[in-house]
């Protein structure tokens, strides 16, 4: 609804049920960014995607069921991981 409403058309979705990222293979995909913001709850957590904080990344991006949370949105600059209204500028 938010892209919809924003003029947004994804390049490629994925259904996190059916295909799934483990940590591995997670960390292999935001390292192709320079940042990462992870919206959970109220909060955001924005890091650079090195190694010195790699487990504070992998800790808050994956999902009890060891799946990359969802949305995970990768942009030219950074990836978004999870739902906050402030990452998505909802009112």
């Amino acid at each position: 609804m938010y892209f919809e409403q924003k003029g947004i058309e994804p390049k490629s979705i994925m259904d996190a049920k059916k295909e799934k990222i483990d940590s591995r293979m997670a960390w292999e995909l935001l390292q192709t960014r320079k940042r990462v913001h992870i919206g959970k709850g109220k909060r955001v957590l924005s890091l650079d995607t090195d190694v010195a904080h790699k487990e504070e990344i992998l800790t808050a991006a994956m999902g009890r069921s060891g799946n990359l949370r969802a949305p995970a949105i990768k942009t030219k600059r950074a990836f978004f991981i999870g739902y906050n209204d402030e990452i998505y500028g909802a009112q």
